[in-house]
């Protein structure tokens, strides 16, 4: 009886220890799968993605983002202020309602100038006749000149407001010769870490409209139910806006630094779904940032100067004048150091956008990695550019008449040229396999009606 309980005893013992040895080897491989990263930890398994995620969306960041937030010039400040100072919240949808036009059409630029790794003007020059591009040059030129002497003027007069002592000339000056030293001495990579800095002064603008009172229910009914006033002021806003945000400078510069993007990789870079997928994250949050930042001048400007009865503001200096009594000296001061970030971000992208363009066209030697004597003509059309820019400060052209003539030549060549890119994004013999999704053509058409729409109205507006 002994004996056999002894044997039972031992049995059960020995299965037990078999047991326990099994879930030992369970327990040691599972730790080394973890250890070795073939499977994530229950820890790194909360953390992991997340980070992985924000690490693809800031190595993503690029050339798309500082086209989006470029696109918040100080001129382009000056409109969203007087449409939220002329018609308060009714004008919040078009921030949404030009997001996806813009992306799609930006989208197009930057696939062009990657699968080409030209510039959109070498892609003009070769496969489209000359008098296409000498028409974009002709309307172009003076458009962004314009459009750099307005942006120059309005830095200069809220850096007068900030420090009255010294005059808005002295500023205009100062302004330039820093923009020029900055854009002559540094290289590619230094000047895009630059600007991609100064995309920061963006931010300011979406705390402004929390230091003010918000109505919380009529900004939703404004962002999400498109109002329409069927008359001259409102329709002029809404062509204004659609010239501001769609603006043919941008589309050159996009494709331009995508082609200067990959040429600067150390490794070669083959265009695959990879890169394409990283270049349209790019490309998306930069058109948001800068939608996003018009949402909300447009929402400060309704809540603050709109309901104080404040009607016409012509420039950016004016606005920030009339938001110190309203909205106190906090919010005054940082919109106007936020017109200074955008104007030091917007400048060199327009006087790049372009001397490539003219570089492109009659084969300099281009790059804002080169040095001045080696790329003499793309850094004189920069110099020249701003130089010219400046005498507008001089010659009596105030910045909201820059404004109109710049909407005007933009209006003209925006449909043309939109056109044209649709063409070249659904060509295979440039694009080869990456030509246009059909969501991508959808939303191009109908950026094409709504701009062509745009220009007819701005003509009618201005001389009716």
């Amino acid at each position: 009886m002994l004996r056999l309980i002894s044997t039972s005893s031992a049995n059960r013992m020995g299965v037990e220890q078999r047991s326990f040895r099994r879930e030992k080897t369970i327990i040691i491989t599972v730790a080394g799968i973890f250890r070795t990263g073939i499977m994530p930890s229950p820890q790194t398994d909360r953390r992991q993605p997340r980070k992985n995620t924000w690490k693809k969306i800031l190595r993503s960041l690029g050339p798309g983002l500082v086209t989006g937030a470029s696109d918040d010039d100080p001129s382009g400040i000056a409109t969203y202020s007087q449409a939220g100072a002329q018609f308060g919240y009714a004008t919040l949808w078009t921030a949404m309602f030009t997001f996806p036009m813009m992306a799609a059409i930006q989208a197009m630029c930057a696939r062009i100038g990657l699968v080409t790794s030209r510039g959109l003007t070498v892609t003009l020059k070769n496969h489209y006749p000359k008098p296409v591009l000498y028409l974009m040059l002709l309307f172009g030129f003076p458009a962004i000149t314009l459009n750099i002497g307005s942006d120059i003027q309005s830095m200069g007069a809220v850096a007068h407001m900030l420090y009255p002592g010294i005059s808005e000339t002295v500023y205009c000056v100062s302004v330039t010769a820093i923009l020029l030293f900055v854009i002559i001495r540094f290289s590619y990579r230094k000047l895009a870490a630059i600007l991609k800095w100064l995309c920061l002064s963006l931010l300011l603008y979406i705390l402004v409209p929390f230091m003010v009172e918000q109505d919380w229910g009529k900004v939703l009914k404004g962002a999400l139910i498109p109002q329409i006033q069927f008359n001259k002021a409102f329709m002029a806003i809404l062509v204004g806006i659609l010239g501001t945000t769609i603006s043919p400078y941008l589309f050159f510069w996009q494709a331009t630094m995508e082609a200067e993007d990959i040429a600067h990789k150390r490794k070669k870079v083959v265009v695959d779904k990879q890169i394409l997928d990283n270049m349209k994250l790019d490309v998306n949050l930069g058109m948001a940032l800068s939608n996003l930042v018009m949402f909300f001048i447009i929402l400060t400007a309704g809540a603050v100067l709109y309901k104080a009865g404040i009607r016409q503001i012509d420039t950016v200096d004016q606005a920030a004048k009339a938001l110190e009594p309203l909205a106190g000296k906090l919010t005054y001061l940082i919109f106007t150091i936020g017109v200074i970030g955008t104007g030091f971000l917007a400048i060199p992208v327009l006087a790049g956008a372009q001397s490539y363009m003219l570089a492109e066209t009659f084969g300099w030697k281009a790059g804002l990695d080169k040095k001045f004597p080696q790329a003499k003509g793309f850094y004189a059309s920069i110099v020249v550019s701003l130089l010219v820019g400046l005498s507008l400060n001089f010659v009596g052209i105030t910045p909201i008449q820059a404004l109109i003539y710049t909407a005007i030549l933009y209006g003209l060549t925006a449909p043309v040229l939109i056109a044209i890119i649709l063409h070249i994004a659904n060509n295979k013999s440039i694009m080869g396999e990456h030509t246009n999704s059909a969501l991508s053509n959808i939303l191009g058409v109908i950026t094409l009606v709504v701009m062509t729409v745009a220009a007819i109205g701005l003509l009618y507006f201005q001389f009716v």
